[in-house]
């Protein structure tokens, strides 16, 4: 009984923070797709996938051309 009370005396504190730190505002912003919103530009976003490796030199190429219009 006694540690049953010690665990529960730790997540308390835990979920009084939580709840704050929400309540403040401090999570992440979501946009509706719900993928968290970056400030980058889209060609920046392409240039770092290429960077990753995520992409082909083709694929980084056409993508580019599409963004350009």
């Amino acid at each position: 009984m006694m540690m049953g009370m010690m665990g529960l005396g730790l997540i308390v504190p835990l979920l009084l923070i939580g709840v704050v730190a929400y309540a403040l505002g401090w999570r992440p912003q979501v946009n509706q797709t719900g993928q968290a919103q970056s400030n980058q530009t889209p060609a920046e976003i392409l240039k770092a996938r290429y960077a990753r490796g995520e992409i082909s030199r083709e694929e980084y190429n056409q993508m580019h051309r599409d963004l350009e219009g």
